[in-house]
């Protein structure tokens, strides 16, 4: 700067100030020989350009900044050899194919040179938290398939650097979807601890293994100035193991990318490295799998990274589990009913095969991948967590309308290939059928025009051993064992009871729950479950995102409505309460109690509608229960994860807020209490306090998220012995409610529907059934997504089983069909070891919390 401003600004003054310059920068400051000079490097910089597949804009903004910023990437690798790009997310390239074909032609050519690289193998970044196992599963055989059809290689590392938090079973999956590495930073962002590694071996459940490596720098939007290279040095928390690490560079967020003057700036601190010393050097012309190439070279050859067992817990945006509920309820039903009709189309599809008859019925396959990919892109990590703009949640509405369409024309034509009827069409015998891999025996309320004086309104279906596939549908006659009755036992209070339970409601809360079987009363003395309480939530900056710990100092509980009886029995009774929360909002509750069914799981039954106009409030509904345990358990994807119910470190207290599916569970030895959902992620266990989070009302960045109406369904399943199957299998029939249809010949069509069965131990759950990818022409999407050489011959069923409680367990599958060989694969269904089968069984041993995939060739 001397100089220039002696030279009074001139040409000759930049020139000469260029030859002091070159002094402290060399001689190849001006191209890629920079990085040429032989000296090892330690930060590995890689361009990036992070866009939100909705966020702040909508699906529409987002097609267009994908081929701006990419269009940008071509242009910087023509003027800059040493630049390499690296970007995820399947959904985002197929939006490029289809919309700007010109610019996806250019990137393939850059994918070709070793230039561009695809990577993440997953349809888009996902959130991890709330997907159930199979939609993450989905993820990465959508993504990889894309991948690899479209560019030639599957990826090789998982890349979700912006997630609220990590599942304990991703480092498995990851595994089974070819994948054994993991980049994300997000952690970084934690408001409570610090996480203590850099690069690490994340440990699943099962116990699997990922190396994992987040960037010191802590950003995927690094700006590569002097600060995010020292950083990448003076912030590494493994630097006893390896001091190198990732440099994630590039405009991100809203897109854009890696800029020219990023690239200057990394050759200047490279040259400064080089000549000068004292900053780290630094390197580009390296991809994200050199980077990871180096590292598993480094354990094999000996060296111990730290591990990290379970769930990498964001300590951040915990109210993302709970916001913009409709959005998360619609991501619940489109899971099930996915299943659901790929469980059907599959027999569907077999059915006139196995009768050597002619059948017009295919497998729906586009329709299904279609409604699959629809799925999946709502599951963006600022979409399912409630984080984006109104506009946002309108295209993602439109979109599940039209899925829920879809999928009801599916399970429509499957069930009338299989011969089944409506059932109010005057014609066949009422059956229910059971999608869910055991026998289940419900009580369940018929369609509105069956039910007659002659007639009643509930029916038993299944009998005492009840059904796989199809259950008979049985009429229920009162008996002294099995009813349920409603009385008011004085002013304003109603018991209600069972064989099982007798409860007493007062004000829409739970006063008194007793166990019959074993004359146990569940609710502390004095405490109320069911109660409705509602908080101040201010957070300190991200409203849509997150919940801060103080938020639990200002707790009011609701006050009491009025009660009244709505059913008396004697198969269903059930009171309803209305309670006022402000002038604007107002909660009816409907709890139930069902006649005990034989072999049949019992529990109380909430179902809330609410009109919710709040401000910046949070409601839950709590549940005291007479329980001590400094653990509670929580249904997670494939498994279970025991959280602590106490603050005794701060990263107890870090988890006042956490993630479930369908279940959470307190146990002591000899008993306990699971709570149930239909909807919901939120909960919360503290000391013997239960609590299920269930309205947000955020303002910013959706200024109406949550207002209106919603649907929340709930439950109580107290149970003797400790968490076992009875809570897993009684939350999928929770979540799984059978459709009452009607059969020309039951008896005919039931083998076929229960063709395919898991027998064994109870905490192996069959979870998918569906038809192999790459299948023949009755099957097979095309083009699009046929990957070389995998077009198979024939046809061939896949399942997928899990191991849900955490021990060893083996089991046989059981089928009728003419299967003629079974192989296990991998969650690509690339075929391994050929499992042995005799006379239509199949042996198999599963370890703790494992998910196993076979394919069954016909």
């Amino acid at each position: 700067m001397d100089a220039f401003i002696k030279g009074h600004q001139s040409q000759e003054a930049i020139l000469e100030g260029r030859k002091i310059a070159r002094r402290y920068l060399g001689d190849y400051v001006d191209s890629d020989k920079v990085y040429e000079s032989g000296n090892q490097a330690i930060v590995y910089a890689v361009g990036h350009c992070h866009i939100d597949t909705c966020w702040l804009w909508p699906w529409a903004e987002t097609k267009r900044k994908i081929a701006r910023s990419w269009s940008n990437q071509c242009d910087l690798m023509d003027r800059y050899p040493e630049h390499r790009f690296c970007c995820s997310s399947a959904q985002q390239y197929k939006w490029l194919e289809q919309l700007y074909p010109f610019v996806y032609d250019r990137v393939k050519a850059k994918v070709k040179a070793g230039k561009f690289q695809p990577i993440g193998g997953s349809w888009v970044e996902h959130d991890t938290n709330m997907p159930s196992g199979e939609s993450l599963v989905r993820q990465f055989l959508y993504g990889q398939r894309y991948f690899e059809s479209h560019f030639g290689e599957r990826c090789q590392t998982f890349w979700l650097p912006d997630t609220f938090g990590y599942s304990s079973q991703l480092p498995q999956l990851c595994r089974l979807a070819g994948m054994g590495r993991f980049f994300t930073q997000k952690l970084s962002w934690n408001n409570i601890n610090n996480f203590p590694h850099t690069t690490f071996s994340w440990v699943s459940l099962d116990g699997s293994q990922v190396l994992c490596h987040m960037a010191p720098s802590n950003t995927y939007t690094a700006e590569a100035h002097f600060g995010d290279v020292r950083r990448s040095v003076t912030q590494h928390k493994s630097m006893d193991q390896d001091a190198t690490s990732l440099l994630i560079f590039g405009k991100g967020d809203g897109g854009g990318g890696p800029t020219r003057e990023h690239i200057e700036k990394l050759r200047r601190c490279r040259a400064i490295s080089d000549k000068v010393g004292l900053l780290p050097r630094v390197t580009m012309n390296v991809s994200v799998e050199d980077f990871f190439d180096r590292l598993e070279r480094k354990a094999e050859e000996g060296t111990k990274f730290a591990t990290w067992y379970g769930e990498l817990y964001f300590e951040l945006h915990r109210g993302t589990y709970t916001t913009q509920a409709n959005n998360k309820r619609n991501n619940r039903k489109a899971e099930i009913l996915l299943h659901d009709i790929e469980y059907l189309a599959t027999l569907a599809s077999i059915k006139g095969v196995l009768e050597k008859g002619s059948s017009s019925y295919k497998y729906p396959k586009k329709d299904i991948d279609d409604m699959w990919e629809n799925v999946l892109l709502c599951q963006f990590h600022d979409c399912l967590p409630g984080s984006s703009i109104e506009m946002c949640y309108d295209d993602s509405g439109e979109l599940y309308h039209k899925l829920f369409k879809t999928g009801e024309r599916l399970l429509q034509e499957a069930l009338a290939a299989l011969g089944f009827l409506k059932f109010d069409s005057g014609h066949g015998t009422p059956v229910a059928i059971n999608t869910l891999a055991w026998q289940r025996s419900e009580l369940v309320k018929m369609p509105a025009s069956a039910a007659t004086k002659e007639r009643p309104q509930y029916a038993q279906v299944g009998g005492a051993r009840g059904s796989i596939g199809i259950a008979s549908v049985e009429p229920l006659s009162w008996s002294p064992h099995a009813y349920a009755t409603v009385k008011e036992v004085k002013k304003g209070v109603f018991e209600l009871a069972n064989t099982h339970y007798k409860l007493n409601v007062e004000g829409g809360s739970i006063t008194s729950l007793v166990d019959l079987s074993i004359n146990r009363e569940i609710i502390p003395k004095g405490s109320k479950a069911n109660q409705l309480v509602i908080y101040d939530d201010r957070p300190l900056y991200w409203q849509a995102w997150d919940v801060e710990v103080y938020h639990l100092n200002s707790r009011e509980e609701l006050p009491a409505g009025n009660t009244e009886i709505v059913e008396k029995g004697p198969h269903r009774v059930s009171v309803v309460t209305e309670t006022k929360i402000s002038d604007k909002s107002w909660i009816k509750t409907t709890i139930s109690l069902n006649a005990s069914i034989e072999s049949g799981a019992s529990y109380v039954e909430m179902q809330s509608e609410v009109e919710w106009r709040e401000n910046m409030k949070f409601l839950k509904v709590e549940f005291p229960v007479d329980i001590t345990n400094t653990e509670a358990s929580y249904e997670t994807q494939y498994g279970i994860i025991r959280r602590p119910t106490h603050y005794n470190t701060s990263w107890d207290m870090a988890k006042f807020e956490v993630c479930c599916h369908k279940w959470a569970d307190l146990s002591e030895n000899g008993y306990g209490v699971s709570i149930l959902n239909d909807s919901k992620y939120g909960f919360a266990t503290c000391g013997n306090m239960m609590r299920l989070s269930l309205l947000r009302a955020p303002k910013a960045p959706d200024a109406d998220a949550d207002m209106g109406r919603h649907q929340i369904r709930y439950a109580i399943l107290p149970h003797t012995g400790p968490l076992d199957h009875r809570t897993v299998r009684t939350a999928y029939e929770f979540n799984n409610p059978l459709s009452i249809h009607a059969h020309p010949s039951p008896s005919s069509i039931a083998p076929f529907l229960s063709s395919i069965t898991l027998h064994g131990l109870p905490s192996l759950i069959l979870d998918v059934i569906k038809r192999g990818e790459d299948d023949d022409e009755d099957v097979s999407r095309g083009g699009e997504f046929i990957l070389r050489n995998k077009r198979r011959s024939g046809k061939s069923i896949v399942v997928r089983i899990y191991e849900s409680l955490g021990g060893k367990s083996r089991g046989t599958i059981k089928t009728s069909l003419p299967v003629r060989k079974v192989t296990r694969c991998n969650l690509l269904e690339d075929d391994g070891e050929e499992v042995a089968i005799r006379e239509g069984e199949v042996r198999i041993e599963l370890r703790a919390f494992e998910v196993a995939t076979f394919r069954l060739w016909l």
